[in-house]
């Protein structure tokens, strides 16, 4: 945010690599809110939609990592000593490091492959060094140390999925607090209830109209069949991968409801994508504020939202809503706030 406007942090004072991402920086992950962990970047790297940071993660509560301690220095009396060169007896092995005291040899047998080929030195220089040759022994397998590894379980219900958390590029960003709206679960139910209801009668407005497109398109002044079906009785959309998220973004114990779904017609074979913002008034009633409805076929001038997270972005206490907006030529983000029964547009990016 720049003079009380939002811009592409892409773009900003890079040269190239953005700002955001220089090296060093440190970054508090935020999820509905609440911190998760620290993310330092250590470099960063252009991609087709613009630039990412790589670095590493430590989740909050855990314990940081340790630097590898420094080597102990020998003691002071033994590193003057000048160095000692030892030769190896007629007929006995290469001693293993360290080199045993010569008042306590401790011989080990040689390994038959490691015969020597040569002719047995001199018996009058018992004193001089042997050449050995020939194949090595079979190496024998040292069993491997033990050490304690954090498991990664690969579950089956796609909670495995890459997390996106949020984070402020700020050096003095607002005191992070958390968004989520606290209820009963009877509570969520009730809200359930009603925000499908709303995101139904969405999924029928769209299709009724893609109905009407339908119907100018063939021949004049006749119906074709689904659409007089249609305006006699509109069938339920089926809804899948329902999400709900409640937030309280103003501390005030007001829920703010989103939710995102994907939707089909009994009968056809259209893709629905629907997201609904609800809010509660004083007397419980929940009214749609914004709501976003697109297709699989028309994604090219109709792009589809999907909640990312909510975040104090310009560090007024208050928290607003990100999407990120997915079309065919691909994917932005849009940050809205809510006041009242309203959602205003903050910043909307551009698809690079």
């Amino acid at each position: 945010m720049y003079d009380g406007k939002f811009y592409d942090a892409g773009a900003y004072k890079a040269s190239p690599v953005p700002m955001a991402l220089e090296s060093d920086t440190v970054y508090e992950g935020l999820k509905t809110g609440a911190p998760q962990g620290l993310f330092t970047v250590e470099g960063a790297r252009r991609v087709p939609a613009g630039w990412i940071g790589e670095g590493q993660w430590q989740a909050a509560g855990s314990t940081p990592p340790k630097k590898p301690a420094a080597p102990a220095k020998p003691p002071e009396e033994k590193t003057d000593r000048p160095p000692v060169l030892r030769h190896a007896r007629p007929g006995s092995p290469k001693p293993a490091e360290p080199f045993p005291s010569p008042k306590e040899p401790t011989p080990t047998p040689a390994p038959a492959a490691q015969t020597s080929t040569t002719p047995p030195p001199e018996q009058d220089d018992t004193d001089r060094p042997v050449l050995r040759r020939g194949k090595p022994g079979p190496e024998k397998k040292e069993p491997r140390p033990t050490r304690t590894e954090t498991p990664v379980a690969a579950k089956k219900d796609n909670s495995d999925k890459m997390q996106t958390m949020l984070a402020i590029s700020d050096d003095d960003g607002p005191e992070p607090r958390p968004y989520k709206f606290q209820m009963k679960p009877e509570e969520e139910q009730t809200f359930r209830k009603k925000m499908l209801a709303l995101a139904a009668d969405e999924v029928r407005a769209r299709d009724r109209q893609l109905a009407e497109e339908e119907s100018k398109s063939s021949a004049e002044g006749k119906k074709s069949p689904r659409t007089a079906k249609a305006a006699a009785k509109p069938p339920a959309p089926i809804l899948d991968d329902v999400q709900l998220k409640v937030f309280d973004l103003t501390n005030a114990n007001e829920p703010v409801l989103v939710l995102t779904a994907t939707a089909r017609m009994p009968n056809r074979e259209i893709q629905y994508y629907v997201a609904v913002v609800g809010h509660e008034d004083v007397y419980g009633e929940v009214h749609k504020a914004f709501a976003n409805t697109s297709d699989s076929l028309h994604l090219d001038v109709l792009p589809r939202l999907e909640l990312v997270d909510a975040v104090d972005a310009d560090g007024d206490a208050r928290g607003e809503l990100l999407f990120r907006r997915v079309s065919d030529a691909g994917s932005t983000y849009d940050l809205y706030r809510v006041i009242g029964d309203k959602l205003y547009a903050l910043y909307q990016g551009t698809p690079q």
